[in-house]
C-alpha cells in the first residue's frame, strides 16, 4: 500500500519541524522537510504531496505579529499553488504558528488569533473537547495536549463566531478535564472567545490548532506520566505507549486509504 506524502514547510523561525515529521512518518507517511525557498524555486512541487503540514515555531520572530511574514511570503510567491493544493482532495495542518499563518493568509476567513489575556508566553498541557467531524480528528472525542504561544488568543466578531458553529468549522474547544484538575490550572489558557483551540474550513480538510500534537503522542510525554507509571505498576497494567495525539496524524494516513 502507497504511503501518503506528506510536505512539512521550514524556514525562517519555524523550528518544530522534525517533531512533526516524526509524527507522520510513525503514523505511516512518507514525509519531506522542504524549505519555503525550495518551492519557490520549483525545487520542490506541492503536485507530488497529499498533504501539507505547517508546523509550530516562531517564524520571523514574530516581529511582524506571529505568522503574518511567513503568510506573506507564502501569499507573494505560492498562493496560486496553494489554492490548487486545496481544491483537490487534499489535507492541510497547521500548528500553533502554522495556524496563526493560515489565519494570515486569510484561509480561516475574519478570525484572528491575538495576544493571551493574561500577556506572557504560556507553555502547559490542556483539555480539549472534539466538536467537528474533520477527517483530522475522526474517531477522537476527548484529548489533552500541550501548548506554547503567546498569541493563541481566537477573536471573531459574534457573526462570524456564530457562522462557524452553524458550519461546524470549530474544531477543539478547552475544557476543564482531567490534566487541568491534575495541575489545578484554568480550563481555557489564553482568553479564547467561546474556548476556541482550533478551527477547520467547511470542508474539514483543513485544520488549524493552537495545542501541539506532536508533542502529545506518547504515554510517557503527559505531565502526570511518573503518577501514572506507578499506578499501573502496582495496578500490575501494562504501560500504554501511546496517547491520543497521535490519532491526528494516524487519521491523516488513513484519510488516503
Amino acid at each position: 500500500m502507497r504511503k501518503p506524502k506528506v510536505i512539512v514547510l521550514s524556514g525562517y523561525g519555524l523550528n518544530c519541524e522534525e517533531e512533526t515529521k516524526f509524527a507522520f512518518d510513525i503514523a505511516g507517511a512518507k514525509t519531506d522537510i522542504v524549505h519555503i525557498n525550495d518551492l519557490i524555486d520549483k525545487t520542490y512541487s506541492l503536485k507530488n504531496y497529499q498533504v501539507i503540514a505547517i508546523p509550530g515555531g516562531f517564524s520571523y520572530g514574530d516581529d511582524t505579529g506571529s505568522g503574518n511574514a511567513y503568510a506573506l511570503k507564502l501569499k507573494n510567491h505560492l498562493w496560486e499553488d496553494i489554492l490548487n493544493f486545496i481544491e483537490k482532495d487534499t489535507l492541510v495542518i497547521g500548528i500553533c504558528n502554522g495556524f496563526q499563518i493560515l489565519v494570515r493568509l486569510g484561509i480561516f476567513a475574519n478570525v484572528a488569533l491575538t495576544h493571551n489575556t493574561k500577556p506572557r508566553y504560556l507553555n502547559r498541557w490542556v483539555d480539549l473537547e472534539i466538536t467537528n467531524d474533520s477527517p483530522w480528528l475522526s474517531r477522537i472525542d476527548k484529548l489533552s495536549l500541550p501548548i506554547a504561544h503567546g498569541e493563541g488568543r481566537f477573536y471573531a466578531s459574534k457573526q462570524v463566531l456564530d457562522k462557524l458553529t452553524t458550519k461546524k468549522m470549530i474544531a477543539l474547544e478547552y475544557v476543564k478535564g482531567e490534566m487541568c484538575q491534575y495541575q489545578n490550572l484554568q480550563a481555557n489558557p489564553n482568553g479564547s472567545m467561546r474556548n476556541i483551540a482550533g478551527i477547520t474550513d467547511e470542508t474539514g480538510r483543513i485544520l488549524g490548532l493552537m495545542p501541539h500534537p506532536e508533542r502529545g503522542m506518547f504515554f510517557s510525554q503527559r505531565p502526570d506520566f511518573p503518577l501514572l507509571k506507578e499506578k499501573y505498576l502496582r495496578e500490575r497494567r501494562k504501560l500504554p505507549e501511546t496517547v491520543d495525539g497521535i490519532k491526528i496524524f494516524q487519521n491523516a494516513v488513513n484519510y488516503f486509504r
